[in-house]
């Protein structure tokens, strides 16, 4: 759709570029392409030759303007604006971007890659908080909006087995009785105990030791212990994801790549740079010279291995096996994430994309599950749906109690969602329910209730085959077709740059529009060949949005 447009505006410009003898310095966007309330699409290319050029960008662009060839397929017109030149769509673009969207598949993405999501990835020690909601959330857009876009993705969740938590849970199955309550709660509950316990035992920090050590060794009945209590809390967590309509295709444990030989392989590899050396009882990587003062330990005295040594050896792997790796990480593992990237440069290992994200906060509390504060995601699922049942019951009171309650989940799920995602990544953000399930304002609810408003339109008129696109010409019917057309387009940007928050702008966006138009073009009181039209860009809208809400996570409800 809208990427067929703007295929045809890079041509033009090229060969305008081209007869002119001009040649922009290559790189992202090399044609100053953007969108603008002036046009339908504009270049800001004559910016750019400036400087090489010595010219105005005013005269830059006249050129190029009169370079331009005449003959257009979707360009309506060529305006030169100062140094801007702006881009009209013409009538038969928006009719067809109309036809498209009547499609059932209308859209299909132009990328083939094979990429790998690594998101979540919380120790097995306890249940998800408020701050794994962002990252689990922000994976998983991603990976809905690069299968969008046509890539073939697997969403990876990396399960910290060996680490000093998992040993300290085994210590608490050990000592303490695990409550029949959710198992991830269960677990945390264990985990804190023995920590309690450590502080006036420090006996339990041995057992631990110990653990980590056997473990790493392959003792089997330590391996059973620590396995069958990783599944447990893994269990736990899967529920609260798939509340979040969050699911993932593979689980990747650490131990792999210490029992298969890539932790070894990986120290060896190291060792060979002359950058590795034994200091203070351990075996370090020194990477001052690439900027970090601190230096990467990658074996304990006792020959054990670390966390960073094994996600070395995932990383590697995740290399082999996709064009693009993308990891989701907090703003906590900015420094690791940076010793990371250049150990695997060392290594000639093809750097991971990773999205760092600042955290959401509640109102309340702290959230170290090491000292039992914490606000579990469970529980703010359980508020967020009570709440979302009071709102849907005013609005729906002679529902029956099991529509009310699954309208309620899904709505308080998609609330979650949207509010976690659309904020920028890179900014912190803070979760308030009652702002989420406005159903008047820029929330989830208010996009999914457009799109129940488009399919109520669509129930009440039955929409035939043939109609008249032409006779679509108000301000607000073509104002959101060019929305609807501008759905690729978005995912497109949203999957190179990784970044989700488009998406929910554009949600939001076209859910505006299609409110305008259904405020002041009237679909079926309108005179039957208007009606017709109206109702074929009804059905088209609802199939934008409920496209757009899939690709978020969020479930497009037909009434609510």
């Amino acid at each position: 759709m809208f990427l067929d447009f703007m295929s045809e505006v890079e041509g033009l410009l090229k060969s305008a570029l081209d007869r002119c003898g001009f040649a922009p310095e290559a790189g992202i966007n090399s044609l100053g392409l953007e969108l603008t309330p002036h046009a339908d699409l504009a270049s800001s290319v004559a910016f750019r030759l400036a400087p090489v050029l010595k010219k105005s960008p005013a005269a830059i662009a006249g050129e190029i303007h009169q370079a331009i060839p005449h003959e257009f397929r979707y360009v309506e017109k060529v305006e030169l604006a100062g140094p801007y030149l702006n881009f009209f769509m013409n009538r038969a673009f928006l009719n067809a971007v109309l036809n498209q969207a009547l499609a059932d598949n209308a859209w299909t993405g132009r990328m083939n890659e094979k990429v790998i999501v690594e998101h979540t990835s919380a120790n097995p020690d306890g249940p998800l908080h408020v701050g794994h909601i962002r990252n689990s959330v922000i994976g998983d857009t991603l990976v809905r909006i690069l299968r969008r876009a046509g890539c073939s993705v697997d969403a990876q969740y990396y399960v910290n087995d060996m680490g000093r938590q998992e040993a300290m849970v085994v210590v608490g199955c050990d000592h303490f009785q695990l409550d029949s309550i959710k198992a991830d709660h269960a677990i945390a509950r264990v985990y804190i105990a023995a920590n309690k316990e450590m502080e006036a035992n420090p006996a339990i920090r041995e057992e631990a030791d110990r653990v980590i050590q056997l473990y790493e060794a392959g003792d089997p009945d330590v391996t059973a212990k620590v396995q069958s209590a990783v599944r447990y809390a893994i269990g736990g967590i899967e529920q609260t994801l798939q509340r979040m309509n969050i699911r993932h295709d593979s689980y990747h444990w650490e131990s792999e790549f210490v029992r298969d030989g890539s932790v070894a392989e990986i120290v060896e590899s190291l060792e060979k740079t002359g950058l590795v050396a034994w200091d203070e009882g351990s075996l370090q990587l020194d990477l001052n010279d690439y900027g970090f003062e601190k230096k990467m330990v990658l074996k304990r005295a006792n020959g054990t291995s670390l966390y960073i040594t094994r996600d070395l050896a995932y990383h590697r792997w995740k290399s082999a096996n996709s064009d693009r790796s993308v990891d989701i990480l907090g703003a906590d593992h900015k420094l690791v994430s940076g010793q990371l990237r250049v150990a695997l440069g060392l290594l000639g290992v093809r750097e991971p994309e990773v999205v760092i994200f600042e955290f959401v906060s509640l109102p309340t509390g702290s959230m170290s599950t090491r000292k039992g504060k914490f606000i579990s995601a469970d529980e703010l699922l359980d508020e967020v749906e009570k709440q979302a049942m009071e709102e849907v019951r005013a609005r729906r009171p002679d529902e029956s109690p099991e529509f009310l309650k699954e309208v309620a989940r899904q709505v308080a799920s998609g609330a979650v969602r949207y509010d976690v995602v659309k904020v920028s990544a890179d900014k912190a953000t803070t979760f308030d329910w009652k702002q989420a399930l406005d159903f008047e304002k820029l929330s989830a609810p208010f996009i999914q209730y457009s799109h129940a408003r488009a399919c109520s339109i669509l129930r009440k008129g039955e929409q035939s085959e043939k109609f008249q696109a032409d006779l679509l010409v108000s301000d607000y019917e073509v104002a959101l077709i060019k929305k609807i057309a501008q759905f690729d387009l978005v995912i497109d940007r949203a999957a190179c740059e990784l970044k989700p928050h488009h998406l929910a702008t554009y949600a939001r966006e076209l859910a505006e529009s299609f409110n305008l138009f259904y405020r002041y073009s009237p679909v079926l009181d309108a005179s039957f060949e208007l009606r017709e039209a109206r109702l074929a860009l009804a059905k088209a809208a609802r199939n934008a949005l409920r496209t757009t809400l899939e690709t978020l996570g969020i479930s497009a409800l037909e009434t609510m």
